[in-house]
């Protein structure tokens, strides 16, 4: 990691954001993306004791995508579409992946759940990682392919390598750096993970 480049992004952030996050103009985009509401929407949705029931989590799966500004208009009613279509079996299976996911044990649960969208060619890195970016936002990471590949470039994370296809790997990895990364600047600038990653975008943006 390119410490220098980050304390740099850190510094210009705030010259033209006075109060960072906090700042009128981030809480603007803050409300556009209600971000607070839909923490406490996937917190309701995918409270532990739900997952006995796999199609109520399946449906919460849909709600909570579909009024997700971070998701693709396009993705939305493709995902809904496709799991509305899976067998019970298979609903019970994306169920138990995310249910591992948040509760478990984490690769195989994305494991899981990447198998089942694979069969419906929605193997995207937004939908993997959505529920639990939401779900537990200071530690889990949204991975948007843009975003990810210019910080993988821009901050010279040399022993990360992006596919588009997503990897528990790959995510593993880019999770601890995102968390590494914040631990070295304001602690104002990472409220949520999805936060600290539209910093990095947006400070990326002029320079790439």
């Amino acid at each position: 990691m390119n410490l220098k480049k980050l304390k740099q992004a850190e510094e210009e952030f705030f010259d033209r954001y006075p109060g960072g996050f906090d700042n009128p103009e981030m809480i603007e985009i803050r409300k556009k993306h209600k971000l607070d509401k839909m923490m406490e929407l996937a917190r309701d949705c995918f409270a532990k004791r739900d997952f006995r029931l796999p199609d109520l989590i399946v449906e919460n799966m849909v709600k909570l995508i579909t009024r997700s500004s971070l998701i693709s208009v396009f993705e939305k009613p493709k995902f809904r579409d496709f799991v509305r279509s899976l067998p019970f079996q298979a609903r019970q299976q994306l169920s138990k992946g995310l249910e591992e996911t948040l509760h478990g044990n984490e690769q195989n649960g994305f494991e899981t759940m990447l198998e089942i969208l694979k069969s419906g060619k929605l193997a995207k890195w937004s939908l993997m990682t959505i529920c639990q970016a939401y779900y537990r936002p200071q530690i889990e990471v949204f991975v948007k392919p843009t975003t990810a590949k210019n910080v993988i470039e821009y901050f010279e994370l040399n022993h990360l390598h992006y596919h588009p296809r997503p990897s528990w790997a790959f995510y593993e990895e880019y999770r601890a750096v995102i968390n590494d990364m914040k631990s070295n600047v304001d602690p104002s600038l990472s409220p949520y993970n999805i936060a600290f990653t539209g910093f990095l975008m947006r400070s990326m943006q002029a320079r790439l």
